[in-house]
């Protein structure tokens, strides 16, 4: 297999976390059952060599076993990243590459997931008759019901209670009326943290992947894709896309992170410095879902538009110096991750230009001791989601583990 050198720094990451038992700092209680910092996103990184046949199933094993060692965190407290929801999914990824292993605690995890998720719809449900707007957390991809849509859809494509977050993703795309104001229907009274915030007065709507409706659209077009659509399906993609259509931006072209109160009223965007392109906020991750929804919905036209903004954002140097990590949140690794896997959907005349642009963000990425001596072994933000990024873009192949359906990109 032929590989960039940044596998290298892959391999070794992953060699430096062999064996969840060496004493760290980092390796309190409260990330143990945490997809972002803890065992269960640092066992993803020993899966998906495992299931590449480059490194030891044993330790994946060990670090899912880690990640268990305490009582998995179940109902309100729990979320897609934290708990159970978090352990299932690097359960199934394990289980997915060898089976019949892990299925009793899979089975068991699903049917208390089953329950998590119908409890979280039963209040949104409310929440929606009584018009009142939702929080980040009830829909987002990292707490909220989209991020649970991503792992039902792996677990139980067409199940009823897949189909039944479809069912809320559709229903959130129908406005809301708060003091006299028509708002989509997944704009929140707080800023992009979620809590109360004197930066945005009236709110905003989030337009992330893993805080906005980004993940939204990209969580209906890979169940389309799985060939489950609920109704209103498609009506609710396109009812997100010209909401994006209009604070479309150039060159690119190129999306805002979130609009605000002032600049639904005015009808305009506020002047701003570049953002960094990113899967977590940015053009990007939004040129991955409009990408996908376009696949689905046969547009043409916006599935080339997408693809270009990404070249854009991958070879506009603006845009590249404000990217300061190389974590698959936000940092290089993942951009060049996100970057393969669009590439892999692309149109010939867009696939061949993204995949050149690649090599590039591969060579920015630091030493691994780098990554590991930030303190943060994790997926999101740390040395394992680096190692992680770089393996499909440095070998050309995509994943095997199917490990990055958490970040509703494929």
């Amino acid at each position: 297999m032929t590989t960039h050198p940044a596998f290298d720094l892959a391999a070794a990451i992953a060699s430096q976390l062999a064996d969840p038992d060496v004493p760290r700092s980092w390796a309190v209680p409260s990330y143990g059952q945490h997809l972002a910092y803890g065992p269960p996103g640092i066992a993803l990184l020993h899966i998906e060599l495992a299931a590449h046949g480059l490194g030891p199933w044993q330790r994946a094993h060990d670090w899912l076993a880690a990640a268990s060692r305490q009582p998995l965190t179940s109902g309100p407290d729990s979320h897609p990243f934290y708990g159970a929801p978090a352990l299932a999914h690097a359960l199934a990824c394990a289980a997915d590459q060898v089976p019949g292993s892990y299925q009793r605690a899979l089975e068991a995890m699903d049917q208390q997931i089953a329950i998590d998720v119908g409890r979280r719809l039963d209040a949104a449900h409310r929440r929606i008759d009584a018009g009142r707007l939702p929080q980040l957390a009830e829909f987002d991809a990292i707490r909220g019901l989209t991020g649970y849509g991503a792992y039902l859809l792996r677990r139980s494509p067409d199940g009823d209670t897949t189909r039944a977050v479809l069912d809320y993703c559709v229903r959130l795309t129908e406005p809301l009326t708060d003091q006299d104001e028509t708002l989509p229907g997944w704009w929140t009274e707080t800023g992009p943290s979620g809590n109360p915030d004197d930066r945005f007065p009236g709110g905003h709507a989030n337009h992330g992947m893993a805080h906005g409706i980004g993940g939204v659209l990209a969580l209906l077009a890979l169940a389309a894709q799985h060939g489950t659509v609920v109704s209103g399906h498609h009506a609710a993609m396109r009812t997100i896309l010209a909401w994006l259509d209009r604070w479309e931006t150039g060159p690119g072209p190129a999306w805002p992170y979130w609009i605000t109160r002032d600049e639904l009223r005015a009808n305009r965007l506020t002047p701003s410095v570049p953002r960094r392109p990113s899967w977590c906020y940015g053009t990007a991750g939004l040129a991955r879902a409009q990408q996908l929804a376009a696949l689905i919905l046969g547009d043409a036209h916006r599935r080339i538009e997408a693809e270009n903004a990404l070249v854009a954002a991958l070879t506009d140097s603006d845009q590249l110096k404000v990217i300061t990590d190389d974590g698959l949140c936000h940092g290089f690794a993942g951009l060049a991750h996100l970057a393969a896997r669009v590439a892999d959907d692309a149109h010939a005349m867009t696939a061949d230009r993204i995949r050149a642009a690649i090599p590039a963000l591969l060579d920015k990425i630091h030493p691994p001791g780098a990554a590991l001596r930030s303190g943060d072994p994790g997926l999101l933000d740390g040395a394992a989601g680096v190692a992680l990024a770089l393996i499909a873009p440095s070998t050309t192949t995509p994943p095997r583990s199917s490990w990055d359906s958490c970040l509703l990109i494929a």
